[in-house]
């Protein structure tokens, strides 16, 4: 992967950017000339705003808030054709989205154009090209169609969960070859010992570093750890995060109570999680990314 520590670079499929449910159900009942056909037919009409819309205009706005060189980009990843893809572009010159690199793969899949790119997340709502990213070291999820959302300010909120999304999933195993019981002495045992990354560690700081040029009482982005853990698993987390010197702004320890209320009352623009389960109830409430990592991916 080509690293630009100038720029965090988010990578999204069309399909997360605009709602073409309509256009992908002609793709599947009637094949790729019909769907070309539709959309050739149909591109001077906008797209719908799709789930991913408002977290990417959102960010894109950050770059007005910041003097020089702009400090984030959008990138779109499509399996579109750049003939029939011309309508997705001028959706977003519709909606004055600042976007203006893109790869169009015809059929393909885009994520080979994630490294060479220098992205740090890939949003899609194609499970196998963001398993295909995570496969490369890239912080990747499907996004989950849900229910409305709420928007209430400008500010960016990121919330996510621990195990196999931040960290590792070795105490995931545990939980899950043992038991809840086996788990928590674990985790009490291991206080001291950090947790191994996630494939969301290096998006997380690559996050922080960008809060960093804000004043704290100006940042546009704010973070949240969401985690089923409670106490006495809650040590390790803190002292893993302290370890990698990340500080996460709202921490929220449920111990099993369902997320979707609590990630309602951050405000998330996007939650990540690596269980199918908790991505469903979530997304009743917030827009929701799957991250299909981990032990529990594994036995699906």
């Amino acid at each position: 992967m080509v690293a630009r520590p100038d720029k965090l670079v988010i990578a999204i499929s069309s399909r997360a950017l605009f709602n073409l449910s309509d256009s992908h159900k002609v793709f599947e009942e009637q094949g790729l000339q019909a769907f070309s056909h539709y959309q050739v037919e149909r591109e001077n009409d906008a797209l719908e705003k799709g789930d991913a819309f408002p977290l990417v205009e959102k960010f894109l706005k950050i770059n007005q808030m910041l003097a020089g060189e702009p400090r984030v980009e959008v990138i779109l990843l499509s399996r579109n054709s750049a003939d029939t893809g011309l309508r997705v572009f001028n959706s977003i010159e519709h909606y004055g989205l600042d976007i203006t690199r893109a790869a169009f793969c015809n059929g393909e899949s885009p994520y080979r154009y994630i490294g060479p790119f220098g992205c740090n997340l890939f949003l899609s709502a194609d499970g196998v090209d963001v398993r295909q990213a995570l496969e490369q070291g890239v912080a990747a999820a499907t996004l989950v169609a849900g229910g409305s959302r709420e928007h209430r300010d400008d500010v960016l909120r990121f919330a996510f969960d621990g195990d196999a999304v931040l960290f590792s999933d070795e105490a995931e195993q545990v939980y899950k070859r043992e038991g809840l019981a086996a788990f928590t002495k674990a985790e009490r045992a291991s206080a001291q010992s950090p947790l191994g990354g996630g494939p969301f560690k290096g998006f997380l700081e690559a996050l922080q570093r960008l809060q960093a040029e804000f004043g704290l009482d100006a940042c546009p982005i704010r973070t949240a750890l969401v985690t089923a853990r409670s106490a006495p698993a809650h040590e390790r987390v803190i002292r893993t995060l302290r370890a990698w010197d990340i500080r996460v702004d709202e921490s929220v320890f449920l111990g099993g109570l369902p997320k979707g209320e609590f990630l309602r009352a951050f405000g998330a623009d996007v939650f990540f999680d690596d269980q199918p389960s908790h991505c469903a109830s979530a997304a009743e409430h917030v827009a929701t990314g799957h991250v299909p990592h981990g032990i529990v991916n594994i036995e699906a």
